[in-house]
């Protein structure tokens, strides 16, 4: 009898360990990206500002988190340093970058100095990051915007970019492969594409850019479309009131 009751008690401790490992190791369990529309998820963690709370610290502007899989990598490196130098342009669209990295805070500290030594805007002046580099070591942020791919390296697919509206809700997401940069400059055009069907209530068409002409909404409704396809009818151009 005792010898059973032994074995019930290893047998339940046995259970339990496992059931704890699972639930705390993330990693076991597919992370899911949040979707269009959906509220991003918030977090709290340390950085080279210091603590900061996502995305409570930021009240009403719009937000894009960066993510990268590791410091001191030459790619993710010559984004940091191109959005250095960009500050200024997202600063003037209301905008906060967000950099997270799996890669701890120690080694975010040296990381945002070589890169600041090594950067100067075209007047040959030094640039000082101004934005967060995020502790993600523990990939628990990485997890909850489903970027943990159990089926490669862990912090390989690492590479994500969010843009967040001032309701916070997630609004534009791309993922950018290890090998190719991201292009800041498409980045923030769709930032700058999504202020400006948010502020006139308008659709920007393909390629487009600042200052062209934008399409209006269906002026009628989907089901007219249906069996009416005179294209002239509901691709409705129109230049921005100044």
């Amino acid at each position: 009898m005792k010898t059973k009751i032994f074995l019930f008690v290893i047998l339940f401790f046995a259970i339990g360990q496992v059931w704890s490992q699972s639930k705390n190791d993330k990693s076991a369990v597919n992370s899911r990206i949040p979707l269009l529309g959906e509220t991003a998820p918030s977090f709290k963690a340390e950085s080279t500002r210091g603590t900061i709370e996502f995305p409570a610290d930021y009240g009403r502007k719009w937000k894009i988190i960066f993510s990268h899989p590791e410091d001191f990598t030459p790619v993710c490196t010559s984004e940091i340093m191109e959005l250095a130098l960009m500050q200024p342009d997202f600063k003037s669209l209301n905008c906060a970058l967000v950099i997270i990295s799996t890669d701890d805070i120690a080694r975010h500290k040296g990381w945002e100095k070589a890169i600041e030594d090594m950067a100067s805007d075209k007047n040959n002046e030094p640039v000082k990051i101004k934005f967060p580099l995020v502790d993600d070591s523990k990939m628990n942020i990485s997890w909850e915007y489903g970027m943990i791919n159990p089926t490669v390296d862990s912090r390989h697919a690492v590479r994500g970019v969010f843009i967040v509206d001032p309701d916070n809700k997630i609004r534009n997401i791309s993922f950018y492969p290890s090998e190719v940069g991201r292009n800041m400059g498409e980045i923030k055009r769709t930032l700058i594409a999504l202020q400006t069907a948010d502020k006139n209530t308008v659709l920007t068409p393909v390629n487009w850019e600042p200052g062209k002409d934008v399409l209006l909404p269906y002026p009628k409704s989907v089901e007219y479309y249906k069996t009416h396809q005179n294209i002239a009818g509901y691709m409705l151009y129109s230049k921005l009131s100044e």
